[in-house]
Protein backbone atom coordinates (compact mmCIF):
# COMPACT_ATOMS: atom_id res chain seq x y z
CA UNK A 1 0.00 0.00 0.00
CA UNK A 2 1.24 3.16 -1.30
CA UNK A 3 2.59 6.24 1.63
CA UNK A 4 0.60 8.76 2.67
CA UNK A 5 2.89 10.78 0.80
CA UNK A 6 3.28 8.69 -2.68
CA UNK A 7 -0.57 9.33 -2.56
CA UNK A 8 -0.19 12.91 -2.15
CA UNK A 9 2.24 13.28 -4.95
CA UNK A 10 0.58 10.62 -7.55
CA UNK A 11 -2.33 13.16 -6.64
CA UNK A 12 -0.53 16.27 -7.09
CA UNK A 13 0.58 14.62 -11.00
CA UNK A 14 -2.79 14.13 -11.68
CA UNK A 15 -4.07 17.52 -11.16
CA UNK A 16 -0.83 19.32 -12.52
CA UNK A 17 -1.49 17.07 -15.71
CA UNK A 18 -5.31 18.03 -15.68
CA UNK A 19 -5.21 21.60 -14.33
CA UNK A 20 -1.89 22.60 -15.12
CA UNK A 21 -0.06 24.62 -12.34
CA UNK A 22 -1.75 27.53 -12.00
CA UNK A 23 -4.85 25.38 -11.33
CA UNK A 24 -3.01 23.72 -8.93
CA UNK A 25 -5.28 24.45 -5.89
CA UNK A 26 -4.54 22.17 -2.60
CA UNK A 27 -8.29 22.16 -1.57
CA UNK A 28 -8.54 19.69 -5.15
CA UNK A 29 -5.10 18.20 -4.24
CA UNK A 30 -6.30 17.35 -0.96
CA UNK A 31 -9.90 15.94 -2.55
CA UNK A 32 -8.05 14.03 -4.94
CA UNK A 33 -5.79 12.44 -2.44
CA UNK A 34 -8.02 11.50 -0.04
CA UNK A 35 -7.07 14.00 2.83
CA UNK A 36 -7.07 17.13 4.15
CA UNK A 37 -5.75 19.96 3.44
CA UNK A 38 -3.71 20.10 6.79
CA UNK A 39 -1.55 16.81 5.97
CA UNK A 40 -0.97 18.74 2.68
CA UNK A 41 0.72 21.58 4.57
CA UNK A 42 2.52 19.13 7.10
CA UNK A 43 4.27 17.24 4.25
CA UNK A 44 5.10 20.00 2.04
CA UNK A 45 4.79 23.21 3.85
CA UNK A 46 3.15 25.27 1.03
CA UNK A 47 2.70 25.61 -2.67
CA UNK A 48 5.90 25.49 -3.62
CA UNK A 49 6.94 22.47 -1.59
CA UNK A 50 4.28 20.75 -3.68
CA UNK A 51 5.97 21.70 -7.02
CA UNK A 52 8.92 20.71 -5.67
CA UNK A 53 8.35 17.15 -4.71
CA UNK A 54 6.07 16.64 -7.60
CA UNK A 55 8.79 17.39 -9.83
CA UNK A 56 11.34 15.01 -7.60
CA UNK A 57 8.22 12.34 -7.60
CA UNK A 58 7.74 12.86 -11.49
CA UNK A 59 11.47 12.12 -12.43
CA UNK A 60 11.44 9.19 -9.54
CA UNK A 61 8.99 7.22 -11.63
CA UNK A 62 9.96 7.95 -15.25
CA UNK A 63 13.01 6.61 -13.74
CA UNK A 64 11.71 3.46 -12.77
CA UNK A 65 9.68 2.86 -15.92
CA UNK A 66 12.65 3.83 -18.17
CA UNK A 67 15.05 1.46 -15.84
CA UNK A 68 13.03 -1.47 -14.69
CA UNK A 69 13.60 -4.55 -17.25
CA UNK A 70 12.51 -7.85 -16.79
CA UNK A 71 15.21 -10.02 -14.43
CA UNK A 72 15.07 -13.37 -16.42
CA UNK A 73 15.47 -11.33 -19.88
CA UNK A 74 18.77 -11.25 -21.71
CA UNK A 75 21.07 -8.03 -20.90
CA UNK A 76 20.57 -5.56 -23.56
CA UNK A 77 23.47 -4.07 -25.76
CA UNK A 78 24.60 -0.52 -25.30
CA UNK A 79 22.34 0.48 -28.05
CA UNK A 80 19.37 -1.75 -26.93
CA UNK A 81 19.67 0.23 -23.34
CA UNK A 82 19.91 3.85 -25.01
CA UNK A 83 16.76 3.02 -27.35
CA UNK A 84 14.65 1.51 -24.76
CA UNK A 85 14.98 4.25 -21.72
CA UNK A 86 14.44 7.07 -24.40
CA UNK A 87 11.33 4.93 -26.58
CA UNK A 88 9.85 4.28 -23.14
CA UNK A 89 9.31 8.06 -22.46
CA UNK A 90 6.57 7.30 -25.05
CA UNK A 91 3.89 4.74 -24.48
CA UNK A 92 0.54 5.10 -24.09
CA UNK A 93 0.42 4.14 -20.23
CA UNK A 94 -1.35 6.04 -17.36
CA UNK A 95 1.89 6.83 -16.03
CA UNK A 96 3.96 8.48 -18.85
CA UNK A 97 0.85 10.28 -19.79
CA UNK A 98 0.69 12.23 -16.38
CA UNK A 99 3.90 12.36 -15.86
CA UNK A 100 4.82 13.68 -19.89
CA UNK A 101 1.73 16.16 -19.26
CA UNK A 102 3.04 17.14 -15.71
CA UNK A 103 6.92 17.55 -16.79
CA UNK A 104 5.15 20.01 -19.39
CA UNK A 105 2.76 22.08 -17.46
CA UNK A 106 6.20 22.33 -14.86
CA UNK A 107 7.96 23.43 -17.42
CA UNK A 108 5.39 26.35 -18.93
CA UNK A 109 4.79 27.57 -15.82
CA UNK A 110 8.80 28.27 -14.92
CA UNK A 111 8.90 30.95 -17.53
CA UNK A 112 7.35 32.98 -14.65
CA UNK A 113 8.48 31.40 -11.65
CA UNK A 114 12.47 31.56 -10.99
CA UNK A 115 12.72 28.77 -8.43
CA UNK A 116 10.61 26.42 -10.31
CA UNK A 117 13.06 27.34 -13.58
CA UNK A 118 16.10 26.46 -10.93
CA UNK A 119 14.53 23.27 -10.13
CA UNK A 120 13.93 22.46 -13.36
CA UNK A 121 17.14 23.23 -14.99
CA UNK A 122 18.62 20.73 -12.13
CA UNK A 123 16.35 18.11 -13.32
CA UNK A 124 17.03 18.71 -17.17
CA UNK A 125 20.93 18.79 -16.65
CA UNK A 126 20.49 15.59 -14.76
CA UNK A 127 18.66 13.68 -17.25
CA UNK A 128 20.97 14.46 -20.41
CA UNK A 129 24.04 13.69 -18.53
CA UNK A 130 21.82 10.05 -17.82
CA UNK A 131 21.46 9.89 -21.88
CA UNK A 132 25.17 11.30 -22.39
CA UNK A 133 26.32 8.62 -19.93
CA UNK A 134 24.35 5.84 -22.14
CA UNK A 135 25.45 7.65 -25.21
CA UNK A 136 28.97 6.98 -23.95
CA UNK A 137 28.61 3.44 -23.57
CA UNK A 138 27.72 2.75 -27.37
CA UNK A 139 30.27 5.43 -28.55
CA UNK A 140 33.05 4.94 -26.19
CA UNK A 141 35.48 7.17 -28.15
CA UNK A 142 33.33 10.46 -28.16
CA UNK A 143 34.24 13.71 -26.41
CA UNK A 144 32.51 15.18 -23.53
CA UNK A 145 31.00 17.63 -25.14
CA UNK A 146 30.02 15.59 -28.50
CA UNK A 147 28.15 13.27 -26.05
CA UNK A 148 26.43 16.20 -24.18
CA UNK A 149 25.17 17.83 -27.60
CA UNK A 150 23.48 14.37 -28.81
CA UNK A 151 21.67 13.99 -25.63
CA UNK A 152 20.66 17.77 -25.69
CA UNK A 153 19.66 17.22 -28.87
CA UNK A 154 17.72 13.56 -28.31
CA UNK A 155 15.87 14.54 -25.16
CA UNK A 156 14.85 18.04 -26.47
CA UNK A 157 13.35 16.14 -29.23
CA UNK A 158 11.75 13.57 -27.17
CA UNK A 159 9.63 16.48 -25.10
CA UNK A 160 8.71 17.84 -28.53
CA UNK A 161 7.68 14.54 -29.58
CA UNK A 162 5.56 13.46 -26.30
CA UNK A 163 3.89 17.67 -26.90
CA UNK A 164 2.73 16.80 -30.26
CA UNK A 165 1.77 12.85 -29.36
CA UNK A 166 -0.08 13.94 -26.40
CA UNK A 167 -1.72 16.89 -27.89
CA UNK A 168 -3.19 14.13 -30.92
CA UNK A 169 -0.74 15.87 -33.65
CA UNK A 170 1.47 12.95 -34.32
CA UNK A 171 0.79 9.21 -33.71
CA UNK A 172 2.60 7.41 -30.79
CA UNK A 173 4.35 4.91 -33.61
CA UNK A 174 5.40 8.13 -35.55
CA UNK A 175 6.73 9.76 -32.38
CA UNK A 176 8.40 6.57 -31.75
CA UNK A 177 10.22 6.24 -35.18
CA UNK A 178 11.37 10.07 -35.38
CA UNK A 179 13.14 9.04 -31.65
CA UNK A 180 14.81 5.62 -32.95
CA UNK A 181 15.68 7.54 -36.62
CA UNK A 182 17.08 10.59 -34.54
CA UNK A 183 19.05 8.34 -32.38
CA UNK A 184 20.17 6.40 -35.21
CA UNK A 185 21.52 10.01 -36.17
CA UNK A 186 23.17 10.89 -33.46
CA UNK A 187 25.01 7.28 -32.69
CA UNK A 188 26.18 7.49 -36.20
CA UNK A 189 27.46 11.21 -36.25
CA UNK A 190 29.55 10.09 -32.78
CA UNK A 191 31.14 7.61 -33.98
CA UNK A 192 32.23 9.35 -37.36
Amino acid sequence: MASRKTSIMEAAARVIARRGVRGLRVEELAAEAGVSTALIYYHFKDRTGILRQTLEFINDRAERYTTERDPDAPPPTAREELEQTLLLELQDTVEVRENSTAWGELRASAVFDETLREDLARATRIWVQEVAELLGVVQPMSSAVALAGAAERLTALLEGLSVRWLSGSLPLAHARTLLTEAIDTEVARLGS
